[in-house]
């Protein structure tokens, strides 16, 4: 499953986050794809098993969240920015209660 997405300059979350050179926090990013997960799969993201960082993502710059079920309520996860990688990890689910 792809989800395209964009965050804008103007998000709360970008104020103070390196100014003259913003970047998109990875937080802020890690939230977005348990949103997504939430939205997509209806189950709660109860933990994150892994994330890594391998780019940075600038305000403004389109990026999809790549979503993908394994065994075991694990969610994985990619975001990218066209064909580069920008975040990819796990998430383990919590599949007993409903969103």
């Amino acid at each position: 499953m792809r989800i395209h997405e964009e965050i804008p300059l103007s998000h709360p979350a970008m104020a103070g986050h390196f100014p003259g050179n913003p970047i998109v926090p990875g937080a802020l990013l890690l939230g977005r794809v348990a949103r997504a997960a939430a939205v997509n799969y209806a189950a709660i993201p109860k933990s994150l098993s892994a994330a890594r960082f391998h780019a940075p993502l600038r305000p403004g710059e389109p990026y999809e969240i790549e979503l993908e079920l394994a065994a075991g309520a694990a969610l994985k996860f990619r975001v990218l920015r066209g064909a580069t990688l920008i975040a990819a990890g796990a998430f383990q689910l919590d599949i007993s209660r409903p969103r």
